[in-house]
């Protein structure tokens, strides 16, 4: 994948482009790393970059199934527990759970095929407007987005800080670009 979304035929398939990006380059920022590397927290945070990906993808599977009405309930445990990689799991793990959460949002995306459909709104949280009722359809990727894309520049941050990785040479190295004057791809230290 390119590092822009294409061309988009319609507000639908750009919400979606832009959701599909921003996971791309989110899953760009595990390339290359060690399994110590992707559970390594470079900085006073507790953030990773294999628990951000993972965040991501359970935020976006909640999401997707607050849209089509299922029940979920609220465990501050397991909201936890998907910052992190647990014993045993690897990124293989989190980034095909991941691929299995983006087919699951393009399909209720399109099987709903309206981005005016009502989302009810979660009162429980505080972070919640108590004065509306429902988000939209619209709303909902528009947030999945800024939330990828948010999680995205933590992990960019803390890619660096791990072995210097940044988002072009890893995008380079990932798509096999070739070396320039401008753009050397990511090579591993040695």
């Amino acid at each position: 994948m390119p590092g822009q979304a294409g061309p988009i035929a319609n507000e639908q398939d750009g919400l979606l482009a832009y959701l599909t990006q921003m996971r791309y380059v989110l899953r760009l920022t595990a390339y290359g790393l060690t399994d110590e590397q992707l559970r390594t927290a470079a900085s006073a945070s507790p953030l990773t970059v294999g628990g951000l990906i993972k965040h991501c993808a359970s935020t976006e599977e909640g999401w997707m199934a607050t849209v089509r009405g299922e029940k979920q309930p609220l465990d501050y445990g397991a909201y936890e527990a998907n910052f992190a990689l647990a014993e045993g799991e690897t990124i293989d793990d989190v980034l095909a759970r991941y691929d299995v959460v983006a087919q699951a949002t393009e399909k209720t995306v399109k099987d709903l095929a309206n981005l005016d459909h009502q989302v009810p709104i979660d009162h429980s949280v505080p972070w919640n407007p108590a004065d509306q009722d429902f988000w939209s359809l619209r709303w909902v990727l528009l947030h999945l987005i800024q939330e990828t894309a948010r999680h995205t520049g933590h992990a960019d941050i803390i890619r660096e800080s791990v072995d210097g990785g940044t988002a072009y040479p890893l995008m380079a190295a990932a798509e096999g670009w070739p070396e320039t004057d401008w753009m050397k791809p990511w090579k591993p230290a040695v």
